[in-house]
């Protein structure tokens, strides 16, 4: 009878020197020890859960594949969010671009000019705002999420996804506009939160 070779991974650290040795127990608690966190990132750019589920397990092949090149082990979460990022980003190029041409995003008004939107999405829940977010329009949605959630810059988001940086700046004011109104539909208002 084999004696039980149980590891302890008492550290982040342990955990993922264990993964870079390709342990594969180490590579599964890893696997799912940070799946709330970024699967809310896969979620935001996926229209169903089975392509959220898409996105989370290819970041996970890139992930595993260039975890040896990790220097610095205390800022593993950044990359790693990075990497799903830049993933759902690339799966939104390949698979829903074309889709989103077909369909126009500029019959929002323009009528939400004030700042009241950054106060509520601050104080709100991830939970809420990503609630919120993922019933909006795909375009709107994906730049909502990069530079309200994520906090990329205007010409960062163009690059990324292949747009000018007026556009993404026009999709975000009427995004906002949207998520504002959605927020105001289910009775939450900027002065009304703590």
């Amino acid at each position: 009878m084999k004696a039980s070779t149980k590891k302890n991974y008492r550290t982040l650290t342990d955990l993922v020197k264990a993964c870079q040795h390709n342990d594969q127990r180490a590579q599964t608690l890893f696997y799912n020890r940070f799946r709330t966190e970024l699967m809310r990132i896969c979620a935001r750019f996926a229209r169903t859960r089975m392509e959220a589920e898409d996105i989370y397990q290819e970041s996970f092949v890139k992930i595993f594949r260039h975890l040896d090149e990790v220097q610095n082990i205390e800022s593993i979460e950044r990359w790693m969010r990075a990497v799903v990022t830049r993933t759902a980003i690339n799966y939104y190029h390949r698979v829903t671009k074309k889709e989103a041409k077909n369909h126009s995003m500029d019959l929002s008004p323009l009528d939400f000019e004030s700042n009241d939107h950054t106060c509520m999405i601050d104080r709100l829940g991830i939970g809420i705002v990503d609630e919120m977010i993922a019933q909006l329009p795909e375009g709107y949605k994906r730049i909502i999420s990069l530079n309200l959630i994520d906090g990329y810059s205007h010409i960062e988001i163009a690059q990324a996804l292949s747009i000018t940086d007026s556009t993404s700046r026009s999709q975000l004011l009427r995004g906002r506009n949207l998520l504002m109104k959605k927020l105001r539909q289910q009775g939450i208002t900027g002065y009304e939160m703590p």
